[in-house]
């Protein structure tokens, strides 16, 4: 209904940014009740850095070399500051845009710092609870360090709204 993002363009091609994970949820709640579904949701942490990786196991979906980020996404080398219309630069290999950088993105999960340690080697979904949930890629103002896709920060709560914050859905089939 209501476009909270900082940084707005007529054509609405950024990505939302300036939103917690608890509008991410209500965002997909109204998503769902207007498909007559309940298939939208956050990715998990291991869906979006599956996802993110496309197949790869290096620093960044297109390798380890920082300096090619800028031709992959938006951080604080190229962005001038703000976010950028989505799909204007190179995707991963499964066709997924701004996987590093532009907005930060929630994840389904809590965070919790020792989880991969003892989750499921398939499918793991997060501890049940915890003070922080996820959110991964980097953003805008991140360095390349940052945007790895490895990289899991945690200083946010689930309420807190950031013009570096967004979110991706996903969909269940």
């Amino acid at each position: 209904k209501n476009n909270p993002s900082a940084f707005k363009l007529k054509e609405n091609t950024r990505p939302v940014d300036n939103v917690s994970w608890e509008d991410a949820q209500a965002f997909i709640g109204e998503l769902n009740k207007k498909e007559r579904t309940k298939r939208y949701r956050l990715p998990t942490e291991a869906e979006w850095e599956y996802a993110a990786r496309a197949g790869s196991d290096t620093a960044y979906h297109f390798g380890d070399n920082p300096d090619l980020l800028p031709e992959y996404g938006w951080c604080e080398t190229n962005s001038g500051g703000e976010t950028h219309p989505v799909g204007l630069l190179k995707p991963n290999a499964w066709g997924l845009y701004d996987i590093h950088g532009n907005v930060w993105e929630w994840c389904q999960d809590w965070y919790d710092k020792k989880y991969y340690a003892v989750s499921p080697a398939t499918d793991p979904a997060g501890p049940s609870s915890g003070e922080f949930h996820v959110f991964r890629g980097g953003s805008w103002y991140s360095s390349d360090t940052r945007c790895r896709t490895t990289n899991r920060p945690m200083n946010y709560f689930k309420y807190d709204r950031k013009d570096f914050f967004g979110f991706r859905v996903v969909k269940d089939f």
